[in-house]
Order: structure tokens, then C-alpha cells, then sequence
């Protein structure tokens, strides 16, 4: 579904991104993880097109889309989830969401002049919209604005945005970052639903090895812009040297 090939990114004599070749299937969860500075979010930036890349590929089911900018890749089908959340602040929740969905509808070229279509496209995207509100416990604020929601439920609506993009590949840079205990469960969920439908990719950043425990399939770890590790997650967790000096953790004593 998803493949980098040598991707490379300079920022003077300074390589973020060092030549990563890396190939991502339908139906799988990868975590990406690495100390900060490791190249994490720069390598998300080179793939869903907010950074032109140096040297390398980014190939979409077999398209090289690495000459496209971020929207046209949106519309290929990568959605994208950031560390700062991308809203609407002045819109409503849910003008927020069907907006996302008249974006994609427009993306796939649907639509026209006939108004009575029109009317009921408008219907279904209300409805549509609501439904992914409800996904996300967020039915009860779709007439709030967007930019008076606390800092979880801006999260949610985020990963809202994402569902109505009804994207190929989703990309998750540390979904559950600020928020509390008690929110982070919604968004877990959310994830797992959509890795459980087997048609998609998904990519996730995340630091809470908990988490990439539970959710993921694969674990790469990057390190000073290079990949050095990557495999099933028990093995790569347990790997000293991943442990150690990428993950700032203690190599665990044997039994």
C-alpha cells in the first residue's frame, strides 16, 4: 500500500531523514518509535508531502507520488493526524467533520448542478457526519465551535477528520498526547476499530510503549534519521540495544 525507497532529507549538513527504505501492507499497524529527535515526525512530513524530500521515493500502491504536494496526496488517499491539532477553530464540530466529508466527496468527483442530488448528498453528509461523531463521543458538541473544546475532545475531533476522509493509509503522529486517562481509551478504540477492518494502513508515532505494545503489528525505530531496528514488536522491544539507546529504557534482567 505504502512504500518509501531511500527517502532523504537535508536540512544543510544536517541529514533528519537518512536514506529509509521501508514498505507498509494493507491491514497492518506499524509504530514508529525513537528518542526525540530520532527523525519521527520529519519522516511522517516526507511522506504525507509537508516536506519535499531530498533524494528517495514515496510510492502509494505502486505510485510514485513523491513529486505531489500534501493535498493531491490527501486525495490519493493518505490522512494525516498531527501532534498540534488541524482544526477549523471557527466552524463547528460538526461543520468541521461534514466538511471533511464534502472534501472527499469532491476528491473522488461526486457531485454536480442537479440540486435535488445535491440536497440529498447534503442529507447523507449530515447524517454521515453525526455518525462519526457518535464514534467518537463527540455527538453531544457538534454545535460547540471547535476552538471551545478542551484539549482531548480536539483530539477526538481530529481523528474525526481522519474518519471522514475515509483515507488509504492513516497516520497517527502521538494521537493521545495531552490528553488524560480517562480520554485516552476513546481514541485507542477508534484505532483498533480501524485497524480491525483490514483494508487500510496505519502508521503510528507514539511514545507510550504500552500502547505500541498493544496496537501494533511491526515496531521500526529510527535513530539519528536512520532505521535500525525493525521486526515484530516482542522481538524489537526486547532487543538490548533498542532498549538501551532508542527507547531510554533499562534492558530487563532475564528470568
Amino acid at each position: 500500500m505504502l512504500e518509501t525507497r531511500d527517502l532523504t532529507i537535508r536540512f544543510g549538513g544536517h541529514v533528519a531523514v537518512d536514506h529509509v527504505s521501508c514498505a507498509f501492507a494493507p491491514g497492518t499497524l506499524t509504530a514508529i518509535v525513537g528518542p526525540n529527535g530520532a527523525g519521527k515526525t520529519t519522516y511522517f512530513n516526507l511522506i504525507s508531502g509537508q516536506l519535499p524530500a531530498s533524494e528517495g521515493q514515496v510510492l502509494l500502491g505502486g505510485e510514485d507520488i513523491t513529486a505531489l504536494p500534501a493535498p493531491l496526496r490527501t486525495r490519493r488517499g493518505l490522512g494525516r493526524a498531527f501532534q498540534l491539532t488541524q482544526l477549523f477553530p471557527n466552524l463547528t464540530v460538526h461543520e468541521n467533520v461534514r466538511l471533511a466529508i464534502q472534501a472527499r466527496e469532491a476528491g473522488r468527483g461526486r457531485g454536480g448542478l442537479d440540486l435535488w442530488r445535491v440536497w440529498l448528498d447534503r442529507r447523507a453528509w449530515i447524517d454521515e457526519a453525526q455518525d462519526i461523531l457518535a464514534q467518537v463521543r463527540l455527538a453531544d458538541k457538534g454545535a460547540a465551535h471547535a476552538s471551545s473544546l478542551p484539549h482531548g475532545d480536539q483530539r477526538k475531533l481530529e481523528v474525526a477528520l481522519l474518519i471522514a476522509l475515509d483515507p488509504k493509509v492513516f497516520m497517527f503522529d502521538e494521537p493521545t498526547a495531552g490528553m488524560s486517562v480517562d480520554e485516552v481509551p476513546v481514541i485507542l478504540d477508534l484505532i483498533r476499530a480501524l485497524k480491525s477492518r483490514q483494508d487500510c494502513t496505519i502508521l503510528l508515532v507514539e511514545h507510550k510503549m504500552d500502547v505500541v505494545r498493544e496496537l501494533s503489528d511491526r515496531i521500526i525505530v529510527l535513530h539519528n534519521g536512520a532505521l535500525v531496528a525493525d521486526g515484530e514488536p516482542a522481538a524489537v522491544i526486547a532487543s538490548p540495544v533498542v532498549q538501551q539507546a532508542y527507547l531510554g529504557m533499562a534492558a530487563e534482567e532475564p528470568a
